[in-house]
């Protein structure tokens, strides 16, 4: 037994050290991301006082109930439907509903173009399910299309965030090839899980991982707020071209 400790460590261990530190820089980097996001849109935003300090404590709870349910497997539920979609599509819903509003259309457009942008650079841990995929946790089309169309996002979203040229034409195609991704990552997740009624991709355990902390925060959370800011953006620059004397935050 002394030399099983000390010797070489068995191949089933290496594994679990290798699953338990990558879920660990997982955790990390999507709690961080989501405290940085809502803190750079709640400080950023046009609104009072009270309706920041509100979409702060709406999106905290999300966060939170987004994190029971992963906690509790209910992500995991394929029958009849996937539940993980209805977590997906409440927060675009619920920023539908704000922006028929004219104050809540006014404090989404208030945000400046270039902090939208700069908010999209952190995908480039999409890294991170190329890593899952190696470790044989997500397996399909899903992590490859998914991993790779986030970094290429984030990096874009470096280099016009540096760069002086920001034209609207070179804006307007990084925002469609970055909601694209976001858009074909959900269409793959969804058709790559396993017992879904919807599922077209049958290599296991498809996209299995997505439905358990800490990676469900990123479905849940993450994508929906990109998916928000990428409408933003299409709505500024809708409302540029369509008003040219009226100013958009840049």
């Amino acid at each position: 037994m002394m030399l099983n400790i000390f010797g070489r460590t068995p191949r089933f261990l290496q594994v679990t050290l290798e699953a338990a530190m990558l879920d660990f820089v997982g955790t990390v980097a999507t709690v961080a991301m989501i405290v940085f996001l809502v803190s750079a849109v709640v400080l950023a935003l046009d609104a009072p006082r009270p309706a920041k300090l509100a979409l702060a404590a709406i999106t905290g709870l999300w966060a939170g109930l987004c994190a029971a349910a992963g906690a509790a497997g209910w992500l995991a539920m394929t029958r009849p439907f996937p539940l993980i979609g209805l977590f997906v599509a409440a927060p675009l819903i619920a920023a539908a509903i704000v922006a028929a509003f004219p104050a809540g259309r006014h404090a989404m457009l208030s945000l400046p173009t270039s902090l939208i942008v700069g908010l999209n650079i952190p995908r480039v841990l999409g890294v991170l399910f190329l890593l899952l995929a190696a470790d044989g946790r997500l397996a399909g089309p899903f992590p490859h299309s998914a991993g790779w169309g986030d970094i290429i996002t984030g990096a874009v979203a470096l280099v016009l965030v540096l760069g002086a040229n920001r034209s609207t034409v070179l804006i307007t195609a990084w925002n469609i090839f970055g909601f694209a991704d976001l858009v074909m990552a959900i269409a793959l997740g969804v058709t790559s899980g396993q017992g879904s009624p919807l599922q077209l991709f049958h290599d296991a355990p498809g996209s299995a991982a997505m439905q358990f902390l800490p990676w469900a925060f990123v479905p849940t959370v993450l994508v929906p707020i990109w998916l928000i800011l990428h409408g933003i953006v299409f709505a500024q620059i809708r409302s540029r071209s369509l008003s040219p004397s009226v100013r958009v935050p840049g």
